[in-house]
């Protein structure tokens, strides 16, 4: 039967970049990504976890579905070499998913080495390397029937936790790096957009304690609850979807009403 709408809302086929792709919202991303037919470019530090989420995919839906790169996202000669690689294997890019993160104590009085090198890295990861992904992707982005760019941010750029200037201020820079670029990049077709997770139950917050994230899920989360890695993912899903061709420039919180409970 013919359908009445004309928007596809299908990714299949799609050549998708994701960050921080081996844990998190990063593998929930890359895991949706694969289910929804996209080919998956898995890229993160560690090897072992990068293999493991390449092998994931790859045992339910071939060979060709994904493929896996460890290094690190501020190295801007292997990102560009990496690039160039998947260009060669999958003959494009679609989409373009900065995820990979870090989040450091960078507290104003910490000592002069340990405050240089929080910010610095924090800044470097978190920042810098979008920008010189997108860069590298952006020649190919620009031959995409259906372009995407979805910038992982924080609620961190909304409110605040001390002791963290450095990461606060590293994803309230990914908020007007995405402004900026849907802007520039919108006579291209490019969409930019960006996501605001608040308390997600990853690797960042597996350390607290259970009974510390239930009180203060109870106190601050209007859903009462830390969210799930998979539920930022199908908001990355979403933005990506070939329908989503008029929404650019927006962030978009995904924190079960965190930010905005007042009591």
């Amino acid at each position: 039967m013919t359908r009445l709408s004309k928007l596809s809302r299908s990714i299949e086929g799609k050549i998708a970049f994701i960050t921080g792709a081996a844990s998190g919202m990063g593998r929930a991303t890359a895991l949706l990504f694969a289910d929804e037919g996209a080919k998956v470019v898995v890229v993160d530090l560690n090897v072992d976890a990068v293999d493991a989420v390449v092998s994931e995919i790859t045992a339910r839906y071939g060979a060709d579905a994904a493929v896996g790169f460890a290094l690190d996202v501020c190295r801007t000669q292997e990102v560009t070499a990496m690039v160039e690689s998947v260009v060669q294997m999958y003959g494009g890019v679609d989409i373009v998913i900065n995820n990979a993160g870090v989040s450091m104590g960078s507290g104003s009085l910490l000592n002069e080495d340990d405050f240089a090198e929080a910010w610095d890295r924090t800044i470097a990861v978190n920042l810098t390397a979008y920008i010189y992904l997108i860069r590298a992707c952006l020649v190919h982005l620009k031959k995409s029937t259906s372009p995407r760019i979805v910038n992982i941010a924080s609620t961190e750029s909304i409110v605040a936790t001390p002791t963290l200037s450095a990461y606060s201020a590293s994803k309230s820079g990914v908020t007007g790096l995405t402004r900026s670029l849907a802007v520039e990049l919108g006579k291209d077709g490019i969409t930019v957009n960006c996501i605001c997770p608040g308390p997600i139950n990853t690797g960042m917050t597996q350390g607290i304690p259970e009974e510390m994230k239930d009180i203060y899920s109870k106190r601050r989360v209007s859903l009462r609850r830390y969210g799930e890695p998979e539920e930022v993912a199908h908001m990355t899903l979403s933005l990506c979807l070939p329908a989503m061709s008029f929404v650019t420039g927006a962030t978009i919180v995904v924190d079960g009403g965190m930010t905005i409970r007042h009591t």
